[in-house]
């Protein structure tokens, strides 16, 4: 008699969490942030508890720290082989997602919590924005409406500031981005000067390309931030609203324009912005490039983690 076909195995480069199994892996992390503090790391419109933050960031400020050790600890060993010293290199996390899935709110309270383990007290933030190309030139390459798509940034001038961080440069610049004039901030930079951990966040880090070098090259770990089309959807619509009643009051806006619109030509709106540009970004270069990430954060409709994805070694 002969044998059946082999069964299937599904096999996968990931270890799932529930919340409630990654929340025990907190150990006896404590918590360092008051209600207080929290409020001020939260992006507009976005809901965050100090529950949230034990039961997700904790574990995984833990786990991170872990990795920093480990790293720091391999510098060490192939400095001993070389028989020189250890240069001082920053341990670089990037942290992708759509927008308005909360990619900046975790990269806050990320560097909140880190900056507060021992051994790594610089932490410093660094978001993509600023690598864009300017308004004026993404006008005259006719790319304002694909705003966040990968060929409206400066990806040479992003390779070679992280270059020259893992490098261990004295200093690096990266540019200013301002969301109320929709601009790069001529002439203003960020300083950065040999951090211990810089947390760099974009829509499009984990991206590959066709050149020889990738963002992601010169990531030691990084972070995927997802969530259900239709509740990104949901949030986007909810901050345009928000921001409709604040920032684009603002006649030095650049979306001054909207701040008249009915609360239905509003919403509209948004969800015309969602569908045609932001929706496109996700489903064509954001979310293929999920399972590149070292770690995934899956977010259900309340903004709250509901499992957690961890790559195998």
């Amino acid at each position: 008699m002969s044998a059946g076909p082999e069964p299937q195995i599904e096999v996968s480069r990931y270890v799932e969490f529930t919340r409630a199994h990654w929340a025990r892996l907190r150990a006896a992390t404590p918590l360092p942030l008051s209600e207080a503090q929290l409020r001020g790391l939260v992006g507009l419109n976005e809901r965050m508890s100090l529950d949230e933050v034990e039961a997700i960031y904790l574990p995984l400020s833990r786990l991170l720290n872990l990795y920093v050790g480990a790293t720091e600890t391999l510098h060490g060993t192939i400095a001993t082989f070389l028989g020189s010293t250890a240069p001082r290199v920053p341990f670089v996390i990037g942290l992708a997602g759509s927008v308005a899935v909360g990619k900046s709110t975790t990269s806050r309270i990320l560097q909140a919590l880190l900056a507060r383990w021992p051994g790594h007290p610089h932490v410093d933030l660094i978001t993509t924005d600023g690598f864009l190309w300017p308004r004026r030139v993404l006008e005259a390459r006719g790319l304002l409406d694909r705003k966040g798509f990968p060929e409206s940034y400066d990806v040479r001038r992003l390779l070679r500031f992280l270059s020259d961080l893992k490098a261990g440069a004295p200093e690096v610049h990266a540019p200013v981005y301002s969301h109320l004039t929709y601009d790069i901030v001529e002439g203003e930079v960020h300083a950065v000067r040999q951090p211990d951990i810089v947390i760099v966040e974009g829509l499009n880090v984990l991206q590959t390309g066709t050149g020889p070098t990738f963002v992601s090259d010169f990531f030691d770990f990084s972070i995927y931030v997802d969530a259900g089309e239709a509740d990104i959807e949901q949030w986007y619509v909810e901050r345009f609203m928000a921001l409709r009643e604040t920032v684009f009051r603002n006649p030095s806006s650049y979306f001054h324009r909207y701040a008249d619109l009915t609360p239905d030509e509003a919403a509209e709106t948004a969800r015309r912005i969602w569908r045609t540009i932001n929706l496109v970004n996700l489903r064509e270069n954001v979310g293929p490039t999920r399972d590149r990430a070292h770690l995934v954060l899956e977010k259900g409709r309340d903004h709250a983690v509901r499992r957690v994805r961890l790559r195998k070694l």
